[in-house]
């Protein structure tokens, strides 16, 4: 990137999609033998169809902007502590700097966000909604002053925090294999939450980053009630 009542336990997208009833009638647990309601397979492929969907509109978005000369970039993205700036939070991680700054994210952009929506769709759109907002009100509340943010690399930043934490907040082994394998492949990528090269919005990538932490609080939030119940012998509602 360029420079109420807290939530229950059942915060959860996918659990909620679970009980939602299945083609053919009856509730996903109850479903039909033989008849699943999505298989591992067909999430991700969910996951890849829709990254390569994002991946082409950060894309067509960049071309518009090639084409009409206007910088969309200039006037659409984070202006921190500006009224009129606030929309940035929106649009900021799908405006880039030019074709060398798109296409330096697109990578990070399929991968980590393949793997973050391949974990769960319901669940993973969830986690890169909180992603996208906290990184937007953290880069606005704190970037330099007459500057514009922009990029998709704050969602890269969170995305990755993400896959790295889920795993030990919710005690899942396969989740915490990933976010080793992760870590070990990104893990360089998190010097970028640190002030340094000029032009590049350390903010955006800091609060993309806290905002991964925070998604994978709130997101494995029935792992951690089901953990607690389990040490104080309290049963667990079936739902």
């Amino acid at each position: 990137m360029t420079g109420g009542a807290p939530l229950g336990a059942s915060f959860d997208p996918d659990r909620i999609s679970a009980l939602r009833p299945a083609p053919g009638g009856g509730s996903g647990p109850g479903a039909p033998a033989g008849r699943p309601r999505f298989t591992a397979g067909r999430s991700w492929a969910r996951a890849a169809v829709l990254m390569a969907a994002f991946v082409v509109l950060l894309y067509s978005i960049e071309s518009v902007d090639s084409i009409i000369d206007y910088c969309i970039d200039c006037t659409a993205g984070i202006e921190p502590r500006v009224v009129h700036g606030l929309d940035g939070i929106l649009f900021a991680p799908l405006l880039h700097g030019g074709w060398d700054h798109l296409i330096g994210n697109t990578l990070p952009v399929l991968i980590l966000g393949f793997l973050t929506l391949a974990t769960g769709i319901g669940r993973g759109l969830a986690a890169t909604a909180i992603v996208w907002i906290v990184a937007g009100l953290g880069t606005w509340l704190t970037g330099g002053a007459n500057s514009v943010h922009i990029g998709a690399s704050s969602l890269v930043f969170g995305w990755l925090t993400y896959l790295i934490c889920r795993g030990w907040f919710a005690r899942r082994i396969g989740q915490i294999v990933l976010g080793l394998v992760v870590l070990a492949f990104y893990g360089s990528l998190l010097w970028g939450v640190l002030p340094g090269q000029d032009g590049i919005s350390w903010q955006g990538h800091l609060f993309g980053a806290m905002g991964g932490l925070i998604a994978g609080w709130v997101l494995s939030s029935d792992e951690r009630r089901h953990r607690r119940q389990l040490r104080t012998g309290t049963s667990v509602p079936t739902r």
